[in-house]
């Protein structure tokens, strides 16, 4: 079962990976086995993700990158929140991501 994301938590980057941008999109590999088996070894994301990836630096609240993004873009109310949430919790799933604090 997925662990819930917590808006008051900070989540980090894995040391187990690697992103780089290449033509605009963000492509994350894993650099050991079993991180990224689920459906296949690479990962890219879109347009939102790459906003979102760019603000999960470990050191800020979930709550406040979502308030970051809210103030830099302009969405119905609550489908940042959603995006944010849909994609840490798919990295979680993936340990891409981990929680910090």
């Amino acid at each position: 079962m997925a662990k819930a994301v917590d808006l008051a938590k900070i989540y980090a980057r894995s040391a187990g990976v690697v992103a780089r941008e290449i033509e605009g999109e963000i492509i994350i590999v894993p650099l050991v086995g079993g991180i990224g088996d689920m459906e296949d070894e690479l990962f890219t994301l879109n347009e939102t993700g790459k906003a979102i990836w760019k603000k999960l630096d470990g050191n800020k609240k979930l709550v406040d990158l979502i308030r970051e993004l809210e103030e830099e873009f302009e969405a119905p109310e609550g489908e940042i929140q959603q995006d944010v949430i849909g994609l840490i919790e798919e990295l979680l799933k993936r340990n891409i991501l981990i929680e910090s604090a």
